[in-house]
């Protein structure tokens, strides 16, 4: 008894000395006997890995590490979400000891989350969503161990961080990925300080919860209270399932957030002359994100409360947007946000009143808690749906200003002047648009142009200043207002009389100098162009598998001028290096690793070429980047990367994110038969069949199955070739059983001919066929094709017209004297109530299952 008990004290100190190590490590370049705990033997690293174990091994027994009451991941001692370098007032420094060797060990497992109230798949590192806040000084070396525990790769990419290129974390490009089972060094001096991130750069997995803060400390730190702030998007949908959707066309995404923009609504609002002239000009309805988000998250909180801090605290908010897609509005109940680094790197302080945080970036920003009572840090999506709360600070709360729901027809509008006939956006004369300093999407923001019951009044006001520059204008786009010409005479910019200061990258400037050294400079020009209709995201019409690398070389300075001739805003990031952002600043324009983009402008980011190897630059919404949004730098007389030995083959797996096919199937099942399609398709290629079956002899059976490519950079053109099987036994008009009184004798007289006047065979026909198809105004598709006897058919139809939120419309009408009417309401995103009258089938009703 004695042994077991001396056994069991000593098992108890053990784990505590193990904690205790943990706890120093993660705490970082903490003075005294923290700093002393981060010098650790090859003892205490063994005890602390086997911690971490431990804690992995529950990985598999979600009961085991969620909380009881909503079974979020726990958040234990590698979650520690603040360091307090002392409670003395700012302005001094803490020095850090000599640099060292730093290790974390950290356990990849999937696991069980309830965010919603419904347990669903996610990714944790060491038991945590967000993953363990990695604590290093600048001047240490990391050394980290990613152990993946699953049964599939997985990848970890070092956000922002300068390191050996075969250390970036992307797998088939830079470093192998991470097998099943197997573990992978990480080993890199820590050359920066600042606030980074690190996360999943395989497939889709970044959504499912691998993300996680990086915080350098300076050497000489700043004395003041830290809270690094992981923001993020939660979805309860399958992440492959959202891309999946995105690229199929589905519009329930738009229903969840109602953003539908309907003809219904349209015409209530006074809107329809902009619903019409937007479909003219075969764009879909207006929004600002891609995705319905179930929860948005603050260190894997909707709503997350720090009591700790007290009148007159300033506290430095380590802010970053791990979010899949969406960019986050940050604003404060107490005053003023001082913002003083982004992307890790620190700027002149600014006061501003509100920010928004793209995607991938982050900012370093300062509150001060004005008086007594907790404060509201309101962190907003774009689209305004939903909201995540810090609450700091104790006792009265205080709220700070809601975001009111934005005003998409006034969007639409904005668009419908942007957008020419050819898909392209339409540049405006004396308009210099860049860093953030037009903001597009003003219009539809109330607490600038004002509530949405104005508009009529806002529109008759006469806009000022018609002949000030841009560089005239307030910065913190509350004031704009524009030249009119003819290209944009539709557009409506309103005119608030709103105080507020947002943040604009122009107001951004380095405490030091930033020019390059003095060397050759190569200019790329890039175009970032896409196609939101059939989510296909490019620069230059070309995908990453669609381009050659971009040979650059050590010793140059490279300069990219960035158009987007896109509607969304696309976070552009680079790999490996910190690049300039031409910003008005001169030779102290800031540094960033992360460029927002918005519509319509043309930024300049220039870096000095000083690494080796293989860098990506993407956008760095998720979807986006999955899609094909991204180029490759090459350095010339690189040496070969021994973590990607097969270089074909490791290309080959890289290029398949942006060539992937999705699979898309509708079906009716209706009272007078069954009738759908399904496909399969990518970013150029689709494979597509289509039936009519009806359930009485008479209606026949027919089914087409082609194969094409779509062409052009909007993608309006398709090009296909297929095989045609139709045959039925008797035409319309004829009764032969008692349904048949649904079908009524064919509007355009006798089918015997079409309307070419040919010998129609539409009764008994299998052939071959060759088509093409065009996108009208309207978004109507116009095909024409032949088949090899020679029938020539011209077909129009158009698929989900938005009547009302819900409701859809369907038409469809072609030469062989075929024609189709249908109508169909959106239960869910897989089921639907419908009905349809179909020239072979008549009239039907029923539902219709959609995947």
């Amino acid at each position: 008894m004695g042994k077991v008990l001396v056994l069991t004290a000593m098992l108890i100190s053990l784990c505590a000395h193990a904690q205790m190590d943990m706890k120093g490590m993660e705490m970082g370049g903490s003075k005294g006997d923290n700093a002393s705990k981060r010098k650790t033997t090859k003892a205490d690293m063994r005890r602390m890995a086997r911690g971490a174990k431990e804690v992995s091994a529950e990985a598999g027994d979600s009961s085991k590490f969620k909380d009881s009451e909503n079974m979020l991941p726990i958040r234990g001692e590698t979650r520690r979400e603040e360091r307090t370098v002392t409670s003395n007032p700012t302005g001094k420094v803490i020095k850090s000891e000599s640099p060292h060797t730093v290790r974390y060990d950290l356990y990849v497992d999937d696991t069980i989350v309830n965010y919603t109230g419904r347990k669903r798949h996610a990714i944790a590192i060491n038991g945590s969503i967000p993953a363990p806040t990695l604590y290093f000084t600048e001047g240490d070396t990391a050394e980290i161990y990613v152990h993946n525990k699953m049964r599939h790769e997985t990848s970890i990419h070092w956000h922002g961080i300068i390191l050996p290129n075969q250390f970036d974390g992307v797998p088939y490009l830079t470093t192998a990925p991470i097998k099943a089972g197997q573990t992978h060094l990480f080993k890199f001096p820590v050359v920066q300080n600042g606030t980074y991130w690190y996360h999943s750069h395989t497939k889709v997995q970044e959504q499912s919860g691998m993300y996680g803060a990086l915080i350098f400390y300076k050497r000489a730190e700043p004395d003041m209270k830290q809270l690094p702030l992981v923001l993020s998007d939660w979805a309860d949908m399958k992440p492959s399932e959202i891309d999946r959707s995105l690229h199929n066309q589905t519009d329930w995404f738009s229903i969840r957030k109602n953003s539908a923009q309907s003809y219904g609504e349209a015409m209530v609002k006074g809107q329809l002359k902009t619903k019409l002239l937007n479909e003219w000009k075969r764009m879909t309805a207006m929004d600002v994100s891609d995705v319905a988000y179930d929860r948005f998250l603050i260190n894997g909180e909707s709503e997350n409360v720090q009591t700790k801090y007290k009148v007159g605290d300033k506290v430095k908010l380590r802010v970053v947007n791990g979010g899949s897609s969406s960019y986050f509005w940050l604003s404060w109940a107490g005053g003023k946000i001082t913002v003083v680094a982004n992307d890790g790197n620190d700027v002149e302080p600014v006061e501003v009143d509100r920010l928004i945080i793209a995607v991938a970036e982050t900012y370093d920003v300062i509150v001060t808690i004005p008086d007594d009572g907790s404060y509201e840090f309101l962190v907003t999506p774009e689209d305004r749906t939903k909201h995540a709360s810090l609450w700091i600070g104790s006792g009265t709360k205080h709220f700070a200003t809601p975001f009111e729901k934005l005003k998409y027809f006034e969007g639409m509008k904005m668009m419908n002047g942007m957008m020419a006939m050819s898909g392209n956006l339409k540049k405006m004369d004396g308009m210099e648009m860049k860093n953030q300093i037009m903001d597009m999407n003003t219009v539809m923001y109330p607490e600038i142009t004002g509530a949405e019951k104005k508009r009529h009044a806002r529109k008759a006001a006469k806009q000022k200043n018609e002949a000030h520059s841009m560089d005239d204008m307030h910065m913190d786009h509350a004031n704009m207002s524009m030249p009119k010409d003819s290209s944009m005479s539709d557009m409506d910019m309103g005119q608030g009389s709103s105080d507020l200061v947002t943040l604009s990258y122009s107001m951004l400037r380095a405490p030091s100098k930033t020019t390059l050294p003095n060397w050759p400079t190569r200019t790329f020009y890039f175009e970032l162009t896409g196609n939101m209709n059939r989510y296909v995201w490019t620069i230059g019409n070309k995908t990453v598998s669609e381009s050659d690398k971009i040979l650059i070389h050590r010793g140059e300075n490279i300069r990219i001028v960035l158009y987007n001739n896109t509607m969304m805003r696309h976070p552009m990031h680079l790999h490996g290096h910190d690049f300039r952002v031409i910003n008005g600043q001169g030779e102290y324009a800031p540094l960033k690793n992360v460029l927002d983009i918005m519509p319509m402008e043309t930024d300049t980011i220039e870096f000095a070429g000083t690494e080796s190897g293989d860098w990506f630059f993407h956008c760095h919404i998720l979807y986006h980047m999955m899609s094909g949004m991204g180029r490759i730098f090459s350095y010339a007389n690189s040496p070969d990367n021994s973590e990607l030995p097969n270089k074909r083959a490791a290309q080959r797996k890289l290029f398949s994110d942006d060539r992937e096919f999705h699979f898309m199937a509708r079906a009716g099942v209706e009272s007078n038969g069954t009738d759908g399609e399904a496909m399969l398709a990518n970013t150029r290629w689709k494979i597509e069949t289509m039936w009519h079956l009806g359930w009485h002899s008479g209606h026949g059976f027919e089914s087409e199955t082609s194969v094409g490519r779509y062409l052009g950079k909007m993608q309006w053109w398709y090009v296909f070739v297929g095989f045609d099987y139709h045959y039925k036994t008797m035409s319309t008009g004829m009764k032969k059983e008692p349904l048949d009184y649904l079908i009524a004798p064919n509007i355009f007289g006798n089918e015997y001919r079409n309307m070419f006047g040919q010998i129609s065979d539409k009764n008994n026909r299998h052939t071959a066929t060759l088509g093409v198809q065009y996108t009208l105004p309207m978004l109507i598709i116009a095909e024409l094709r032949v088949d090899l006897n020679g029938k020539v058919r011209v077909q129009l139809s158009r698929e989900d017209v938005p009547l009302t939120k819900r409701l859809r419309f369907s038409i469809m009408l072609n030469t062989d004297k075929e024609y189709a009417l249908g109508l169909r309401y959106i239960l869910h995103k897989y089921v639907s109530v419908s009905t349809h009258y179909d020239s072979d089938m008549g009239l039907g009703a029923g539902l219709t299952i959609t995947y």
